[in-house]
């Protein structure tokens, strides 16, 4: 859950270092570091705190060098400090490593080089690598490769990893296993990332580094990839076009307000050449490309963890009232260390925004090590996702740089909408007419959104009026009871106030206790099919003194008389409302957020993409 870039070239190092880490640290922002190798010295400076403070503490017009690495860091082992910020040398300082991942074998590693007479000046785990890398090199008399091959033999975890060795001030290192790694491509010059964002200014060619490989970069041009059992490394050059603008902010203040004002685009950039309503078509490549054996599955198994859960929860309803194949959701982190009835008859669906999600991958390869058909629903192109799966989806976002996730939950929800739609007309579970009727109310979504953006405000004084809450309750029904834990996971995540989400009904069986006057509750309440119900659940709260916050169809009167705070959207069909009504509680959480001074874009504790266990 760390930021790693890497540099090797003509160019002074550090400023593309320091550039890279502040595009980084939606990764992690505990504590920040880089390496540069100078015609000198090797020269290192870890601060913690955000990349501005490392910046701030380095003189840039004295650190001019054409090699180096820079790490923002989400601590695993150790608090976040000084000492602990990456990077990590060698009991001699002449070798300087990166690492984003876990080793699970560090203690064992770690008494083995003490007894060898290594001290450490750390908590890390990252360390033992540092000085297990030397141990090899001196011991050996091995090139700083083959020392960095023969140690990673002997790690067990995960790890990206990058080293830079003194006495090799023409090489730089980069391997993985079990965490993303990118190389990119320049003109004489060279770029190893975490992940593509950081270093799309400088080039379009990309190789995804796969599982256990790892390559070599030399400063006359040369680049050698192999894999760490020294088998045939088999890899490809990807060309992305990825546009600067999109990883800035636009004028907003922060990138979360950014991506929730860009839905209606990337709604409509979700159904891009999926859906035509003047020809009556829905047609999604993956699941096309594999139709005759996806409709014909006994069972649709969806894996994924946080936002992407609550996504799959409303697949779950999807696929089973529009293409009335069962379906089970399942926790990714809770799926991998079960012992899950899965067979070739399944399809397991698999969601995350980056595409390296730790837990996720995991269920990923059990289901395919038990024979299921996998399909992948991913934002980020040429993610380990993306290449593992049998077929998949891009979801077409763009760059989501919020930690807390907004854009790519509404256009993953797209997406499994056209696929249940395609789904259900192919297995003939819905009529021509509902076909056509569902493809309408898709292609209007845009437009509709477009409005509800427009009630900003209004939110914004609705959260005015509960930002000092300690705590607040979601209630939804049928396809909404998802969105309600996802309203409340967002208020969570950004403004630290206690939520939780619940179905309406299950209200009476607990959280009635806690309604009070000072305890809000929002309540989606969009659903006709259970209308009456809801009116009822409202009714209770009101009752206890509860205020409520209603998300309710514009033509709504019932709840406008009841409800102390109503937020309207504009009507649609019953399965796509949670696309609409998530909007609003995404405000809602972003404008409290802002009004008590949080972070918004990088909320304590948080990182954007959890590539650990």
């Amino acid at each position: 859950m760390c930021g790693i870039v890497a540099y090797l070239g003509e160019q002074n190092a550090f400023p593309i270092l320091i550039e890279g880490l502040y595009r980084l640290e939606y990764r992690g922002y505990d504590s920040a570091g880089v390496s540069i190798l100078t015609d000198k010295d090797l020269l290192t400076f870890k601060k913690e705190g955000k990349v501005k403070e490392l910046d701030d503490i380095v003189d840039r017009e004295k650190v001019t060098g054409t090699m180096g690495m820079g790490h923002t860091r989400w601590a695993t082992h150790g608090a976040p400090d000084d000492i602990n910020a990456h990077p990590h040398l060698s009991k001699d300082g002449s070798i300087s490593v990166i690492h984003n991942g876990i080793i699970e074998n560090y203690q064992d590693l770690k008494k083995v080089l003490e007894d060898l007479g290594y001290q450490f000046k750390s908590q890390t785990d990252t360390e033992v690598v540092a000085h297990l890398i030397q141990e090899m090199r001196d011991s050996m008399n091995l090139s700083i490769e083959e020392a960095t091959k023969r140690a990673l033999r002997k790690v067990e975890g995960a790890y990206a990893i990058v080293v830079m060795d003194k006495g090799a001030p023409d090489t730089l290192i980069g391997a993985r296993k079990s965490s993303p790694l990118v190389l990119g491509l320049g003109e004489n010059e060279f770029f190893l990332a975490s992940d593509t964002s950081p270093i799309a200014k400088y080039t379009d060619s990309f190789i995804f580094l796969e599982e256990e490989q790892m390559v070599k970069l030399d400063r006359d041009g040369n680049y050698n990839i192999s894999n760490l059992d020294d088998s045939t490394a088999q890899y490809e050059i990807s060309k992305i076009d990825i546009k600067i603008e999109e990883l800035e902010k636009d004028g907003y203040p922060h990138y979360m307000l950014k991506e929730i004002f860009q839905q209606p685009n990337t709604v409509a950039d979700s159904m891009r050449g999926r859906l035509n309503t003047k020809e009556g078509w829905i047609s999604v490549g993956g699941l096309s490309k594999q139709i005759g054996r996806i409709k014909n599955s006994k069972r649709i198994i969806l894996a994924a963890c946080g936002t992407s859960w609550h996504t799959a929860l409303i697949a779950e309803y999807l696929f089973e009232d529009l293409a009335r194949i069962s379906c089970e959701v399942e926790y990714a982190s809770e799926l991998r260390y079960r012992n899950p009835i899965i067979g070739p008859d399944d399809l397991l669906i698999v969601l995350s925004q980056s595409g390296e999600t730790a837990d996720t991958l995991a269920a990923l390869q059990l289901a395919k090590e038990k024979g299921a058909m996998t399909y992948g629903i991913v934002n980020v192109v040429g993610s380990s996702i993306a290449r593992l799966t049998d077929t998949g989806s891009y979801i077409h976002a763009g760059p989501e740089i919020g930690v807390a996730s907004t854009k790519a939950f509404t256009s993953q929800l797209v997406v499994l909408s056209l696929m249940a739609i395609q789904l259900g007309f192919e297995r003939g579970k819905i009529t021509q007419d509902e076909y056509m009727s569902l493809i309408s109310s898709l292609e209007a979504l845009p437009g509709k959104i477009e409005k509800i953006l427009k009630q900003s405000d209004k939110i914004k004084y609705i959260a005015s009026e509960i930002k000092s809450a300690s705590n607040a309750l979601y209630l939804g029904r049928g396809y909404n009871f998802p969105v309600a834990l996802e309203g409340a996971l967002k208020l969570k995540e950004i403004s630290y106030i206690h939520a939780e989400g619940y179905p309406a009904a299950e209200m009476k069986h607990g959280p009635i206790a806690l309604i009070d006057i000072y305890m809000p509750v929002i309540v989606i309440a969009t659903n006709e099919s259970s209308y009456d119900k809801i009116v009822s659940n409202i009714e209770e709260v009101k009752a206890r003194k509860g205020v409520v916050i209603a998300i309710v169809n514009e033509k709504d009167e019932r709840i406008k008389e009841l409800a102390d705070y109503t937020i309207s959207i504009p009507e649609t069909q019953e399965a796509l409302t949670p696309i609409l009504s998530v909007i609003p509680l995404q405000l809602l959480a972003y404008h409290i957020a802002v009004m008590r001074g949080c972070d918004v874009d990088q909320p304590r504790n948080l990182a954007k993409s959890v590539t650990v266990e």
